[in-house]
């Protein structure tokens, strides 16, 4: 598996889709980025893949997180410090921002950053320049800056925890990454890819279809996912080491969000029993280039994807989006399902 494969961003979700073009254009223009979202969501997957589609991603990629030390180490960690700045201080150290000298800097938990430091920090974004503990002197420095964060910075703001004038310097670009919960279709992509990555980094002689059944995808997508793509991830790593037993899986079906009917008539529904507009007074035959001639082929493929379409949102409208119910009623796994609602391009409002 190639080195890229790890910090592939997966899913056919539309908002997946517009973070990897946000990286496309984003990514060698040195612009300071500020990436959000739930813990676990992969926001350092973000970073690195911004790293390694850039003009710096033969230069360092260095990685400090703030909520780790408290602010005298965090200071020295990120600006070095001379001999003597400190008891203990023997010896020169250089900080973050001189390692990642032309390369990045990672800023992790961003928001957890205190108050002294983020004044120290928005001196570095404003002049490129800073100085190590002990020092009179300025280091330039020439770092692209990405930070990340799993809390809401406007608030911070009004709570008075976190600088306007820093967020503004770091908020060139707003990546914001959604909760698994709320992308479900993607889980099943993830699965595999996941299932794939650590077959071949543990070494186990494991394949995914014997070990992810429907049964086992369906309890995967139904899951609310509380720790999102890294929970996934471990959930994963423990399938691959003791497969899919009730000690590996189980919590799935326990810790489930309880369904809400939405449709008190939803037990009406039945496969002879979606209501779908005429098919013949749907198709426009001259926008289809259609007009002189109607190739059979051409024209049923079309009809048949208007069929579809119409019966799966249909369907999905009048369970309220719930695709366990979805899939009963059109008599379809997880995966086929999910497959449609991309290829029709179907999606929640």
């Amino acid at each position: 598996m190639s080195d890229e494969s790890y910090t592939k961003i997966i899913g056919i979700n539309e908002k997946v889709q517009n973070i990897r073009e946000l990286i496309e254009k984003v990514a060698d223009t040195g612009l300071s980025v500020l990436i959000t979202g739930e813990t676990g969501t992969g926001k350092e997957l973000v970073a690195r893949r911004l790293y390694e589609k850039s003009d710096r991603k033969n230069q360092p990629f260095v990685k400090v997180n703030c909520a780790a030390l408290p602010d005298t180490l965090m200071e020295s960690e990120l600006f070095g410090y001379e001999p003597g700045a400190f008891t203990g201080a023997n010896q020169k150290r250089r900080g973050k921002f001189h390692l990642a000298n032309n390369g990045t800097l990672f800023l992790d938990e961003i928001g957890d950053m205190s108050h002294y430091l983020q004044s120290k920090l928005l001196r570095v974004l404003q002049d490129g320049t800073f100085s190590p503990l002990g020092s009179e002197k300025d280091v330039k420095s020439n770092v692209w800056i990405i930070a990340a964060t799993n809390k809401d910075l406007e608030s911070e703001i009004q709570k008075k925890k976190f600088r306007s004038d820093l967020l503004y310097r770091l908020n060139t670009i707003n990546i914001h990454i959604q909760p698994l919960r709320e992308r479900p279709e993607d889980i099943p992509l993830l699965v595999k890819h996941y299932f794939n990555m650590f077959t071949n980094q543990l070494n186990r002689n494991k394949t995914f279809s014997s070990e992810m059944t429907d049964d086992v995808m369906e309890k995967m997508v139904e899951y609310n996912w509380p720790g999102n793509v890294r929970e996934l991830q471990n959930v994963i790593k423990r399938i691959v080491v003791l497969g899919c037993s009730e000690e590996t899986i189980g919590f799935l079906s326990l810790k489930r969000e309880p369904m809400i009917d939405k449709d008190p008539d939803e037990k009406e529904l039945g496969n002879n029993q979606v209501g779908c507009d005429n098919i013949w007074e749907n198709l426009n035959i001259k926008e289809l280039g259609y007009e002189n001639k109607l190739p059979l082929k051409e024209i049923g493929k079309v009809a048949v994807d208007k069929a579809e379409k119409q019966v799966i949102l249909h369907v999905l409208s009048k369970t309220g989006w719930n695709r366990k119910k979805a899939i009963k009623i059109l008599n379809v796994s997880y995966p086929a399902l999910l497959y449609k609602m991309k290829d029709l391009n179907i999606y929640p409002n």
